[in-house]
């Protein structure tokens, strides 16, 4: 198999040199105008979308499209059995395409330009063909993504992305410490920052990773008690629903750090791969909150801060 994969890993490999790196966006979080942290970025990987980029939100899109640009690049050099990777890693923008077509069939306006997925997609060519909110659920339910409910938005977007965590875990092992943070910050923010409990489509896809005890609770305490051992690092020092930002930022961090042992430690293969996903994909993260922080002139990002 290793053989089938060198030349992707190669490619993965060279691509994740590309990133722009923490250093390079703390310097952007710096800067006094999202104009001046944009122009840091000339010669990046981004560039190229960035270009004419009308504001934050059009940056941060131009940065999403990138990494999905990326994704496609690193899928056209792998091996048949790597598809199933590259797709579930995909996924993520999928969801975007999901979530922007139900909130237009619940009456909202209409999203900004669907994500180009090509063959990474997972059912969005099915999907995009919904006309309500019920056809929609129906359709999602005779796809990978499964009965993900009709309870509204939000759950429809939780229920989502426990799937997408969940998916990519089953077809990368390496994966599955990121798919058991995902869903105990998914948990934890509709517990304590909702305050509402989870539908049933979403609880029914986290108790296979995180059990049925946590159900209950109604404080960031309770809930990291109740959670299993191996998970409860995840909230650890997090005395309220307030500081949830603090464990998605330290998620996103051993993200990228396993990404980068999994590029440096790894024989070709589909590790390579992820890591380089996994740095990538980090990376856009990063670039993305020191933008944030250079538009609104804050000096720093506390956001990377807390990455470090």
């Amino acid at each position: 198999m290793n053989a089938d994969w060198v030349a992707a890993s190669v490619r993965a490999r060279s691509m994740a040199q590309r990133r722009v790196g923490a250093g390079a966006s703390r310097a952007m979080a710096s800067q006094p105008t999202l104009d001046r942290a944009l122009s840091l970025l000339q010669e990046s990987s981004y560039a190229e979308r960035l270009s004419g980029a009308p504001g934050l939100a059009a940056a941060e899109r131009a940065l999403q499209e990138t990494v999905l640009w990326q994704l496609r690049v690193l899928a056209g050099w792998l091996p048949a059995p790597g598809t199933a990777l590259a797709r579930a890693a995909a996924g993520i923008f999928e969801i975007e395409n999901v979530m922007a077509l139900a909130r237009q069939l619940a009456g909202g306006a209409n999203g900004p330009e669907p994500y180009r997925l090509g063959a990474l997609a997972t059912a969005w060519p099915r999907l995009r063909s919904a006309g309500s909110s019920e056809q929609l659920a129906t359709i999602l339910r005779a796809t990978a993504w499964g009965d993900v409910g009709a309870a509204g938005l939000g759950p429809l977007r939780d229920a989502l992305t426990v799937v997408w965590a969940r998916r990519l875990a089953d077809v990368a092992p390496p994966a599955r410490p990121w798919c058991g943070a995902v869903c105990v910050l998914t948990a934890a923010r509709i517990l304590t920052v909702d305050g509402v409990a989870p539908s049933e489509p979403v609880l029914h896809l986290l108790r296979p990773v995180l059990g049925r005890s946590w159900e209950g609770a109604t404080s960031i305490a309770g809930f990291s008690s109740a959670l299993p051992p191996s998970l409860r690092t995840v909230v650890v020092g997090i005395a309220s629903p307030k500081e949830l930002w603090r464990a998605e930022a330290r998620m996103c961090a051993a993200v990228e750090q396993d990404g980068f042992r999994l590029l440096r430690g790894s024989m070709p293969g589909p590790d390579v791969v992820l890591g380089a996903i996994a740095v990538l994909s980090i990376d856009a993260w990063r670039v993305r909150a020191a933008l944030t922080a250079a538009a609104a002139g804050a000096g720093s990002s506390e956001v990377l801060d807390e990455a470090a």
